[in-house]
């Protein structure tokens, strides 16, 4: 399947040879999906000393991974207390732990490993688009702050500054995040796996998963796979391999779109000291600027690719309002690829059987937290007794008509995009 157009596929650095796999072969690990889950899944095990096979459908970055905006983001979606309350003491400190020093673990490897990849660790803000949302963010702040993590608050003037205008109430700063050109940073995974010992293969798509005794056959087109153990890091691309695996998550398309390099006078106007941005729309709106100085913004999302074109024309709106003085800007690309929602909005990591994991549902926040569930799935995998991060295990739910999802992301999103207008 060849790369699907976009910025980043424009952009990255070149791809790694990934031959497709033929004949009969065995691995102690074998890693299905070749995005950041399972590439950070194989680096991880290759430095341990396993010999891991990746099994991907087209090529490495092919998916969500080599198609979104780019954005590290530390944390999850609620609040450190928050997951605390939901999960209990033992299991919630795990993950706050986990995502909390996720964005960390990205640029680290990227700096280890010297991968290009326009990596800026200049801090993630989240802004307050109305007076109301600003007491939720300022809890957020509060919580991150008590943990010592690298945090800021935001006053209005200060956003004005990074912004250019008074459009946003306040917000707050995280230092640990940033922006990467997503798909350099997916294949320059594959490559340090690679270069660690890992097989990486691409145009291998896996037809069928059986036990076979003590451990798993994979067929593929072209040969089979026997491994002990499988992890499945298939995201937004989930299928039938596994019984209901891919009723847990609902795919949806992530829209963006990207302008021609702006002039000098207007690159330091919008987040010009490199941050990426997110605010408390309903209907999110995400932007930075990449390493030349493209305005990126991303947002809405459809359960549907037709409609996922049809925001477009949305996000270039956005653009044009964020920059009124630059009349007539050009716009080089638009471009989406699907991600996986959870119900609970909450990344899932499954033991489904004897010696078979799958990690999924990133919410969007997939740069970051994908390759910190690597890390974790490879150390499950290992057997780690104390591993420095953990996630607990999560019980598969199938979500009732399953079948219904676009439909229900339709609807919701018309609700979101009323209450946002509400909000004006």
């Amino acid at each position: 399947m060849p790369l699907p157009p976009s910025l980043w596929a424009a952009t990255a650095a070149p791809a790694p040879d990934t031959p497709a796999m033929e004949g009969d072969q065995r691995a102690d690990v074998a890693v299905v999906g070749g995005g950041f889950t399972g590439l950070s899944t194989a680096l991880h095990l290759a430095q341990g000393g396993v010999d891991v096979a990746v099994l991907e459908a087209a090529e490495p970055g092919w998916g969500a991974s080599g198609r979104n905006g780019g954005q590290v983001i530390p944390g999850l979606k609620e609040d450190p207390r928050e997951i605390i309350s939901r999960f209990g003491q033992k299991d919630g400190e795990a993950m706050v732990r986990a995502s909390g020093a996720a964005a960390d673990l990205v640029f680290g490897l990227i700096e280890k490993h010297g991968i290009e990849c326009d990596a800026m660790q200049n801090g993630w803000i989240q802004a307050a688009h109305t007076q109301g949302m600003l007491g939720d963010l300022r809890k957020r702040h509060q919580d991150w702050a008590q943990r010592g993590a690298n945090v800021a608050w935001l006053e209005p003037d200060e956003l004005t500054q990074r912004m250019g205008d008074g459009r946003y109430k306040g917000g707050w700063i995280d230092k640990r995040g940033g922006g990467v050109q997503p798909l350099g940073y997916a294949r320059g995974l594959a490559r340090a796996a690679q270069d660690a010992g890992a097989r990486v293969h691409g145009s291998t798509p896996v037809q069928s998963l059986n036990r076979t005794g003590d451990g798993w056959r994979l067929e593929t087109a072209n040969g089979s796979l026997t491994a002990d153990k499988v992890i499945l890091a298939t995201n937004g691309y989930t299928d039938a391999l596994w019984p209901k695996l891919e009723r847990t998550v609902v795919p949806v398309f992530s829209v963006q779109v990207a302008t021609a390099p702006l002039g000098e006078n207007i690159r330091g106007k919008i987040l010009g000291g490199g941050e990426v941005l997110s605010d408390t729309h309903r209907v999110l709106w995400y932007f930075r600027q990449d390493g030349h100085g493209r305005l990126l913004m991303g947002g809405g999302g459809s359960a549907y690719e037709d409609g996922a074109v049809k925001v477009y024309d949305s996000l270039r709106q956005r653009i044009h309002s964020l920059l009124p003085e630059a009349g007539d800007i050009e716009f080089e690309y638009a471009w989406n690829g699907k991600v996986a929602i959870t119900p609970d909005h909450y990344p899932h990591l499954h033991e489904l059987a004897p010696g078979l994991w799958a990690g999924l549902g990133f919410n969007g926040r997939g740069v970051a937290m994908a390759t910190m569930m690597g890390k974790i799935l490879a150390d499950r995998a290992l057997g780690a007794a104390d591993p420095d991060f953990d996630f607990p295990n999560m019980t598969p739910r199938p979500l009732p008509l399953h079948f219904m999802r676009g439909v229900a992301v339709t609807a919701t999103r018309a609700y979101y995009r009323f209450r946002d207008a509400l909000d004006g």
